[in-house]
Order: structure tokens, then sequence, then C-alpha cells
């Protein structure tokens, strides 16, 4: 499979991706202001959802187009990081759906602590596969981003269950980092 191959299909899953969390916002019933209170959390880890496959999709886009070739355990690696991606829109309506509630939060944060492992992984296996290549370690850069925000999540899943208002501030905080 070529370069451009693995770019299309891993697009191609993010905009179905983000298209699936779009259609879980229900439209209001009624024609107020006071109509869009209940949807408001669905809303919010709508917008947080998006933000962090948003910046997947960029950060994986900047990777890829700095790598010369792929090989087999780039596409496993890939495919793991989907995969990860792909159970995004279910925890986003998950935690929505139930205010936030402290295990929803919490599996949401398993989700993206997984998903930010995932792509570090596919990261380790493009290096190795292109060994002193300026441009894919230019893109890369120290990553301290990517180590910080998988620490943050770990944090954030047990204190879903001290208070899982600290979990969805850390949730919001990576993703402005």
């Amino acid at each position: 499979m070529s370069k451009q191959r693995l770019e299309a299909f891993s697009d191609g899953v993010i905009a179905i991706l983000i298209t699936i969390m779009v259609l879980e916002l229900k439209v209001p019933h009624g024609t107020d202001w006071a109509a869009l209170r209940p949807l408001l959390p669905v809303s919010l880890t709508y917008v947080l959802s998006f933000i962090n496959i948003g910046i997947y999709w960029n950060n994986h886009h900047h990777m890829l187009q700095a790598a010369d070739h792929i090989n087999g355990r780039i596409l496993l690696a890939n495919m793991h990081l989907l995969f990860w991606l792909s159970l995004i829109p279910f925890v986003t309506g998950w935690m929505g759906e139930n205010h936030f509630a402290p295990i929803p939060t919490a599996v949401y944060g398993i989700v993206v602590l997984s998903s930010g492992i995932a792509y570090t992984i596919l990261q380790t296996m493009l290096v190795a596969a292109h060994g002193q290549n300026e441009k894919l370690a230019a893109a890369i850069g120290a990553d301290r981003k990517s180590k910080l925000s998988m620490l943050l999540y770990v944090l954030a899943i047990p204190l879903a269950f001290v208070n899982q208002w600290i979990s969805v501030g850390i949730f919001v905080l990576v993703a402005l980092i």
C-alpha cells in the first residue's frame, strides 16, 4: 500500500467519525433558548471530541507528509490508532447523554489516553522505518505536548470518580494545549 492510500483511508475514517458525532446531535424540541439547555452536555462533548479528532487528523497529516514510505508495521500501528479514534463518537455520546457521570467520563479518558498511546506507537514505527529522516524528526519534534497530554489523561481517569468536573477540565485543558 502506498503512503497516499494510507493517508486517504485515514482521512476517510476520520471524516466518518466526525460525521457520526454530528449526527448524534439532536434538534431541540422548542424554539426558545431554554430548548437548548438539555442539549448542552452533548454539544459540549461534541465540541471537545471534534477538537481532539481534528488535532489527531492535523498531526497525522503532517507526520505522514514527512514520511517517505510505509511498511506493514506502520499499517498496523495506523489501524490501531484508527480503532481507538473510532470509539470517540461512542464515548462522546455516552458522556454527554449522561451529563458527565463518573463512569462515562472515566471511559472517555481511557479512550483518549489509548488514542494517545496508539499515536505514539505510530510515531515510533515511522521513526524506526525512516532512521535519521530530518523532515520526520521536525514533524514529530520533542513531542512534549503528547507526553503531557497522556500524563493528564492518566490523572483524569481516576479523578472522574472523585469529581468528574476535574476530569472534564483536564480534557478541555489538553485540547487547548
